[in-house]
């Protein structure tokens, strides 16, 4: 049986994230954070900044989204793009992590919210 490739996305996170508290001990709190405290809570904010500030450097790389360029940029470097994506996941799976929630509970609720949005589409939402 092959492992679960979110599971295991979330363990090497969390291995990464643990060692670099163990080497830089201010880098993270101990986790699960207190989503009631508000100094977990501006950690969570700030963590989820550091992921959409990866995501805009990903943007960076699209070179053709302007609706008024008549130039095209036809080289385009996808592993840098792919680079910045990882980027962003790894900061969205470190506040998954340091809000306690595991793979099983993302995938729950990503199904969850995934019929949501297509029994829109059937209701003509």
């Amino acid at each position: 049986m092959s492992e679960d490739k979110l599971d295991k996305i979330m363990q090497l996170r969390e291995s990464f994230m643990v060692a670099l508290k163990n080497k830089r001990p201010t880098t993270y709190p101990d986790w699960p954070l207190k989503l009631s405290n508000k100094r977990d809570q501006q950690v969570c904010r700030d963590m989820a900044l550091r992921g959409v500030e990866e995501m805009f450097e990903a943007l960076q790389h699209l070179k053709n989204w302007k609706p008024h360029r008549e130039t095209r940029v036809t080289e385009f470097d996808r592993d840098a793009f792919l680079e910045e994506i990882v980027d962003a996941l790894n900061y969205f799976f470190s506040l998954l992590i340091l809000t306690g929630v595991t793979s099983e509970e993302l995938f729950d609720a990503y199904v969850k919210k995934d019929k949501i949005i297509h029994d829109r589409i059937k209701s003509g939402y």
